[in-house]
């Protein structure tokens, strides 16, 4: 093992914790853990694993130039759907602090600024306030790779799940129409950044897309039917229509299919490279076959 120290900050969420157990695994660097849960199972599964929990949040600098002191390497992701508006602002915190330390390289979770992409015809919050931190971190000169994280495999379990229909079909929807969506298991994004850790030179100011898979719809629908052995369909939502559900970031949620749809039809360089970084990222079939009985 090496001196070097990696901070990951939220550890305990889905990225920062894929991260942290793929460089626990494998054992190259001293890694910290920054969490504002220390007591928590999952931070306790993670010191027994090997790593140093430090406490420490978003909204405190203090904590953030603490837990960097002696880390020459960070791992960095911001949670819209948990702080919303707040979110660039624990971003930017972050940045800041990264800046004011002795780190050599930061990999930074980002996303695509959408609104500025598409010249203001798509409004995509949840992108775009990462897509901002993108932009304002390259305006300090830090030594950064971005990764882009795709559509989470996981997102069918919780977000969009196959329901029951009146004919015994199960069926979800969205507004992706036929168009290729890439996806990728949350789990296996800790194995490419791990490879980009190991490799700086060659990803310092790249964006890396961060893809599993990259299927249309019908296809993931397709999929889990042979899978689960239960008969699943795509229904296309209209962009409009699925804007107008009552739940919080629906319009969010649509423009986003929508950039996808129209401005990211195809990610396949982008799995060819994850596939070469981390050759145990699991297709969208593998990783149905391991969650199966999650469904």
């Amino acid at each position: 093992m090496t001196d070097k120290k990696i901070l990951v900050v939220g550890a305990t969420g889905a990225q920062g914790g894929s991260v942290a157990r793929h460089l626990l695994a494998d054992g190259k660097f001293k890694v910290r853990c920054l969490t504002r849960k220390p007591g928590s199972d999952k931070a306790a599964a993670l010191e027994k694993a090997g790593a140093e929990i430090v406490e420490g949040s978003l909204d405190d600098l203090d904590s953030l130039h603490e837990a960097l002191r002696g880390c020459s390497r960070v791992f960095g992701v911001t949670n819209f759907w948990e702080h919303f508006d707040k979110e660039y602002q624990q971003g930017k915190n972050l940045v800041d602090a990264v800046k004011g330390a002795d780190v050599d390289h930061f990999v930074f979770s980002t996303l695509p600024h959408v609104k500025k992409l598409t010249e203001g015809e798509l409004e995509v919050p949840h992108f775009d306030n990462k897509g901002k931190l993108e932009e304002y971190t390259r305006s300090l000169g830090i030594k950064t790779t971005f990764v882009h994280v795709a559509f989470y495999y996981e997102n069918f379990l919780a977000f969009f799940p196959p329901r029951e229909q009146e004919d015994g079909t199960f069926a979800f929807g969205f507004p992706q129409g036929h168009t290729p969506l890439a996806g990728v298991a949350v789990e296996d994004l800790g194995g490419v950044v791990k490879a980009i850790f190991d490799r700086p030179s060659e990803f310092i100011g790249r964006v890396v897309g961060i893809v599993g898979d990259d299927l249309p719809p019908r296809s993931y629908a397709d999929t889990m039917t042979r899978v689960l052995g239960k008969k699943v369909v795509y229904n296309f939502i209209p962009k409009e229509v699925f804007a107008s559900f009552d739940f919080p970031g629906a319009g969010d949620l649509a423009n986003m299919f929508e950039y996808y749809r129209l401005y990211t039809p195809y990610r396949r360089e982008n799995l060819e490279e994850c596939r070469a970084l981390y050759p145990g990222i699991q297709s969208f079939e593998s990783w149905v076959a391991a969650n199966k009985t999650k469904f």
